[in-house]
């Protein structure tokens, strides 16, 4: 069967640390991405689209499930994942793909059901049940070493030094590039081998991949010509106050959080905290950044022409997003994590070739991860479980609008640490405390922390950089407490409903019952 009688192909990649501003399709005034572009003008560009929680694995859990993190749990890298949740390969399969990874998932998975000595249990990069593993690329990157070696590159140096610039001057920040070339970078690798599996397969058979980018998460450094594509001195300002001591002055958790990063987690090799480097040092990473950009853009290119040349191009529905975003030099920060949008402002286009009415729109109402799962549910012809988070997208990929949206846009981040402690300790604060919630509409962002730490509320429209918290102003008590009750009437609608739309009665089960999709029990 081909055509409109099977179902369509899919093809989901997630690009790593991705700001949802730097697409040229978006109007970026710096960054050039035109095969991204290319996607957006086939599909439909989602410019206000928001992850749900950071860093990676509790960002990948929101995407993956469907779920909030007050409901799918996943708290910080390594904290497992509930085995009674549905995800998104799990409902693939249920529809009968074969859903496959290339890359990496970072999911931690149920201890309950592994043994005590199962060495899974020793590692966060997990792989999502339900995935089967074509290319695994975890942080490690020994898959990606080994091809790199086979090719006559030294890889003696290992992760993470392998990317080191080759001049040596690491401790600086400066645009040489790493030993390896364009044609060997680990976005190439992971596209290189779907490309392979593509061509395995059946014109029949509907396939569903997963392509997970690392790139563009640090270290920051990448392959000519990249290094030198964009000029330090362009780009925006950034969004900061007059130094960083000013900066950490507007919140405990922001004061504790410029403290503990250190340059090393960004460019290897350097030494000291991230706040310290200058302006220029700021905009030359920021340069090398916007040039990873480009380096996954290409390869996104690649990508785009074999489908086409297998003749699948008309058969496939291509999601492509982020997890989260990266601050990239706002507020003297570079990662993610805290409440900032510079974290969690995500791309998402989404291009299914069966609804051109629509193609080369944008839309401009706030939507989240957690709309991917019931998006894609939607779009292979199933009803996505009522007891999700996200809502589908489809009306809008068919040109038309929901006669019902949400006008905010909603995460959360948690940063408790239940190995260390180290966060706890600093505020005194139980595990439980230590989280904080985000309502974003375009007029004010209403931040809410656990634990007795103050709240934050800040005017979009009129401080985009989110510098004046106007929570303790006097003129702004009654919006502080309107979005305070919002957030609370959010959190009570969706609490776990995978049961509560369910009640027993004398004639059986009325109402909807979640699906624990692939139970052992």
């Amino acid at each position: 069967m081909t055509g409109k009688a099977r179902r369509p192909n899919v093809l989901l990649i997630t690009c790593d640390q991705w700001r949802g501003d730097c697409l040229s399709a978006a109007g970026h005034p710096v960054v050039k991405t035109p095969n991204a572009d290319a996607l957006a003008a086939e599909g439909v560009l989602f410019k206000r689209h928001y992850g749900g929680a950071a860093p990676c694995s509790p960002a990948r859990a929101c995407l993956y499930t469907g779920l909030y993190q007050m409901n799918n749990r996943v708290c910080r890298n390594g904290t497992p994942l509930d085995a009674r949740h549905g995800n998104i390969a799990l409902s693939a399969r249920a529809l009968g793909y074969d859903p496959t990874l290339f890359g990496y998932t970072d999911v931690s998975l149920d201890p309950r059901r592994l043994a005590p000595a199962d060495p899974r249990l020793r590692s966060y990069e997990g792989v999502l049940p339900g995935f089967t593993t074509r290319q695994l690329l975890p942080e490690h990157q020994k898959q990606w070493l080994s091809w790199l070696k086979q090719q006559g590159v030294d890889t003696g140096a290992g992760f993470p030094d392998i990317h080191r610039p080759v001049d040596g001057t690491s401790g600086a920040v400066s645009e040489a590039p790493p030993v390896y070339s364009k044609e060997q970078t680990p976005t190439a690798f992971l596209a290189g081998e779907f490309i392979r599996w593509l061509g395995e397969q059946e014109e029949a058979t509907p396939w569903f991949a997963h392509l997970s980018f690392i790139s563009p998460h640090p270290p920051f450094i990448v392959p000519e010509p990249y290094n030198t594509l964009y000029d330090a001195a362009d780009g925006p300002a950034f969004h900061r106050a007059e130094s960083w001591r000013a900066e950490a002055q507007g919140h405990p958790y922001l004061a504790y959080d410029l403290g503990k990063h250190k340059r090393a987690r960004f460019r290897v090799g350097a030494e000291g905290k991230v706040y310290d480097w200058s302006e220029d040092d700021f905009r030359r990473i920021r340069a090398i950044y916007y040039g990873m950009i480009s380096e996954v853009d290409t390869q996104l290119g690649r990508v785009w022409q074999a489908v086409k040349a297998s003749g699948a191009w008309g058969d496939t529905v291509v999601v492509l997003t982020s997890d989260h975003a990266e601050m990239m030099g706002d507020h003297f920060m570079l990662g993610k994590g805290g409440y900032f949008d510079g974290s969690y402002h995500i791309p998402l286009i989404i291009r299914d070739p069966r609804h051109g009415k629509a193609a080369g729109t944008s839309v401009d109402r706030f939507t989240e991860a957690v709309d991917i799962l019931p998006t894609l549910i939607d779009l292979l012809g199933a009803a996505p479980e009522p007891h999700l988070d996200g809502c589908s997208l489809k009306p809008f990929l068919s040109g038309g609008t929901p006669a019902v949206w949400r006008d905010a846009a909603h995460w959360e981040f948690d940063f408790r640490s239940i190995a260390g402690g180290e966060p706890e300790q600093h505020f005194g604060l139980a595990s439980r405390q230590c989280n904080l919630a985000v309502i974003r509409t375009r007029k004010f962002k209403y931040v809410h922390f656990g634990g007795g730490l103050p709240p934050l509320l800040f005017d979009m429209e009129n401080d985009p950089g989110e510098l004046r918290n106007l929570a303790a102003s006097p003129a702004y008590l009654s919006t502080r407490l309107e979005f305070a009750e919002r957030l609370l009437a959010w959190r009570a609608e969706h609490l776990d409903q995978s049961l509560a739309l369910a009640e027993l009665t004398e004639t059986g089960v009325a109402g909807h019952v979640g699906k624990t999709i692939g139970s052992r029990e």
